[in-house]
């Protein structure tokens, strides 16, 4: 049995920088239909509609039984993003507390600049306002909720015009009373307004991140919830009456109703999608171990899945600066929210390379995105980008964009970088292009290591999924940098992460604080947390029309040593035991020295939260496998033959170029070579050799005597 009574076409949309792709699967046959079309920065819908209609052109007699789409808007209305206008939004808190998202915590992310400037406060202090109350830090009430201030609030927010109000009081974690009836007052009042209780969003302790996490959701939720409103809209057809559905932080969805209560949840939505594809793939093929490699036409971007389980962090900086591949503590806006583990730089196909002051080379963070888009794009671009470089090397076919769809051109490439980076340091048109790829591929390789060896993971014992437009033509040169000798480019790498929106379930957080230490803690009391957990976790997946069936749980605690300022999230089993507890405890010990490199098994454990995952098992696509043929590509799959250039030899080497679509299962490729397909280029390195699996995907593995 399946979540949705199915009936023909499953979408998934995926918006990135440069193209919005949409990925149909045929729940009948299992056949995958591919769409792609370039973005729109400044209204993402309208390639989302473009793409949906384009899509409708081709399937005329078709029914669509859900949609679910992976969006940045969130992210690219916190970053200021042109037509997304934060909303006024006011803050209401317990006496006293008016300025926390303004003190923070006393964290510099520049630590020798005086000038620092700190992110602007997303609710001025004329709209943060204090109510009395007071709960304890037990739950219990100290002083009642002053109900006439209040209402006498809920006037002045209507004559200020507020749209959202968020609501963090103290201690509200534990006792949520005063803020639910703060909400009953603003509803009634204001049937209109957007609230963010905090006990519902982020019900954690630490005071100043819980209050940022409902500050955030205020923001976010009328532009999210007018986005999706919209969206909806506009896709409903008399054929069309599909749930549209959210790809979420998390990896996991969540139905259109549940999104616009807490989009918070979707602020990384787009990202985690790819990592959620390889896992799925990784399941297919009995890969355990996999980083995730996607590099778009903006960013890479790259995650781990450890024993095939996609790495996930508890807390989030939106919004913040980027340096080395990691988000810079102190410069966003902290959200308690379960992300994807994901390091990203700016190093796409869209970014640009330029000479700094001291007449060195750089490449990023600034790209060239879809509109005005590289040089060779022929739209107004003057800047030379990563993908003009590839071109200039012969790794791009000028011909082939998009399947033939779309023509680039080599001159303006050539033109690009001669004027902006030759012209003014010493290098030729080829080493400069050289150049570009190279420090391209350092930044990224940087990424690829704080996922795995910050982690304390060698990415010796992984395998290289590498996909996205233009991922499979960096793998070889990514791998050998950090000494992986297998690499993935699965059948539809440019519209990989779209697929991942297929693979995703229904996924519900929930948590309760206990901030007890394991002597102290009552093995029946936290199995009774976790069983009222699973009730609520089971209400939500029965809101998105789940069946029982379908329904999984997944435990975990929060746990650190005694003193500690952050935990660590440890699996645990069910039913709660003495027995269990003990078990994930130990697990804790060998989670701690596999990242810090320590355990200090001698000192107290405590025990901070316990969470539940509420998780609405979806029916995954089918890969189709195909026989293998143990033979040379045939001749028709070599179209061409060209001259590409390859950094270990320094010089253009006579390469065969490949037509995807013309190799057969089981098919082997020596390197150096080029495989061609629609939406992506794959350049095998000349100590690398191809080969084609069962399910049409590219194994890339090293060649014996390789480096």
């Amino acid at each position: 049995m399946v979540c949705y009574q199915l009936t023909k076409y499953r979408i998934a949309i995926d918006i990135g920088g440069t193209f919005t792709d949409l990925v149909a699967l045929n729940q009948k046959n299992g056949e995958i239909l591919n769409i792609k079309v370039p973005s729109t920065s400044r209204e993402p819908a309208k390639a989302v509609i473009k793409a949906f209609q384009d899509f409708l052109r081709k399937t005329k007699k078709s029914e669509v039984s859900i949609i679910i789409h992976a969006t940045t808007i969130a992210t690219n209305a916190l970053l200021g993003q042109l037509n997304l206008e934060l909303p006024k939004t006011a803050l209401i808190t317990t006496s006293g507390f008016r300025g926390i998202i303004e003190i923070g915590r006393q964290r510099r992310y520049e630590l020798y600049n005086l000038f620092i400037q700190k992110p602007r406060t997303l609710i001025p202090r004329r709209l943060r306002f204090e109510v009395e109350e007071r709960t304890g830090p037990k739950g219990e009430i100290l002083t009642s909720l002053n109900k006439n201030q209040v209402e006498s609030l809920a006037k002045q927010l209507e004559k200020e015009k507020v749209r959202s109000v968020a609501v963090a009081l103290l201690f509200s974690y534990i006792n949520q009373k005063h803020e639910c009836e703060i909400g009953q007052i603003l509803k009634k009042s204001l049937p209109k307004i957007y609230i963010s209780l905090s006990s519902e969003v982020a019900p954690e302790y630490r005071e100043y991140e819980r209050t940022s996490t409902a500050v955030v959701n205020a923001v976010l939720m009328p532009i999210v919830s007018s986005y999706l409103d919209d969206l909806q809209r506009k896709i409903r057809e008399p054929r069309v009456k599909a749930p549209l559905c959210i790809m979420q932080s998390d990896g996991g969805i969540a139905t259109k109703n549940i999104v616009s209560k807490k989009p918070v949840s979707m602020v990384e939505s787009g990202p985690a999608a790819g990592v959620i594809a390889s896992a799925f793939y990784g399941k297919v093929l009995g890969i355990e171990n996999i980083l995730s490699f996607d590099m778009g036409g903006t960013t890479a971007k790259a995650g781990a899945i450890k024993e095939a389980t996609p790495e996930v962090v508890s807390e989030y900086e939106v919004a913040g600066k980027v340096h080395s591949g990691r988000i810079v503590k102190g410069s966003g806006y902290p959200v308690r929210y379960p992300f994807i583990d994901l390091a990203e730089c700016s190093a796409g196909g869209g970014t640009i390379a330029w000479v700094d002051e001291g007449k060195a080379l750089q490449v990023g963070p600034i790209s060239a995105g879809a509109e005005p888009g590289p040089a060779c794009y022929s739209r107004g671009g003057k800047q030379p980008t990563v993908t003009d470089a590839n071109l200039v090397l012969g790794r791009l076919n000028p011909k082939y964009m998009l399947g033939g769809k779309m023509e680039i051109y080599p001159k303006l490439s050539e033109k690009a970088i001669l004027e902006e980076i030759c012209g003014k340091i010493r290098l030729e048109l080829t080493e400069a292009a050289a150049g570009i790829i190279k420090i391209a591929n350092s930044a990224m390789a940087k990424i690829l290591r704080i996922v795995s060896v910050e982690r304390g993971h060698d990415p010796r014992d992984f395998v290289l999924m590498c996909f996205g437009g233009a991922g499979p033509m960096h793998g070889c040169a990514l791998a050998e940098e950090l000494k992986i000798t297998k690499i993935i480019v699965p059948h539809n790498p440019g519209l990989f992460s779209a697929y991942g929106l297929l693979a995703a379930d229904f996924r519900n957080n929930l948590v309760k604080t206990i901030m007890k230490l394991i002597d102290e803690v009552d093995v029946k009391k936290v199995e009774a947390v976790f069983q009222k957990l699973e009730l609520q976790g089971a209400k939500l997946l029965e809101k998105q029309r789940v069946p029982k069936v379908n329904m999984r749980f997944i435990r975990q605690m929060d746990l650190r040593y005694f003193g500690q300022s952050y935990e660590l999230t440890i699996s645990t089993f069910k039913p709660f035991t003495e027995k269990v507890l003990r078990q994930t405890v130990e697990n804790f010990h060998k989670k701690h020295m596999a990242i810090y490199g320590y355990a200090a098994k001698d000192e107290p454990v405590e025990l901070v939260n316990v969470k539940l995952i509420a998780v609405g098992i979806v029916e995954k696509p089918k890969l189709k496998e195909k026989p293998l043929h143990r033979e040379k590509p045939s001749k028709e799959a070599i179209i061409a033959k060209r001259k590409v250039f390859f950094e270990q030899d320094s010089d253009y080497i006579e390469t065969s170029i490949y037509r995807r679509e013309r190799l057969k299962a089981g098919n082997v490729i020596n390197g150096p070579a080029v495989i061609e397909q629609y939406d992506a280029t794959t350049v095998v390195y000349p100590d690398w050799m191809a080969s084609v699996d069962r399910f049409g995907n590219i194994v890339l593995s090293m060649k014996k005597g390789g480096n």
